[in-house]
């Protein structure tokens, strides 16, 4: 009998990285609200997926006067 691997919190909010990551690489700089909408995901996770690739060093997040703009480094 075969196991299904479940996914792990990790790697849900990996893969939602990866899928900012493409709209970016697609779209250019977002707002922070708009891009948690364009993804058609929870915004937490989006948050999270967010925190992730600035940690590692791929976007740059700019405030601007009412949002936070995100576009990759």
């Amino acid at each position: 009998m075969a196991m299904v691997a479940e996914k792990t919190g990790t790697s849900i909010i990996g893969e939602t990285a990866g899928r900012i990551w493409e709209y970016l690489d697609q779209t250019g700089p977002v707002t922070l609200t708009r891009l948690a909408k364009e993804i058609e995901g929870p915004r937490d996770l989006t948050m999270q997926a967010v925190g992730w690739l600035a940690r590692e060093d791929k976007i740059v997040i700019r405030e601007d006067a009412r949002s936070k703009v995100i576009d990759l480094q």
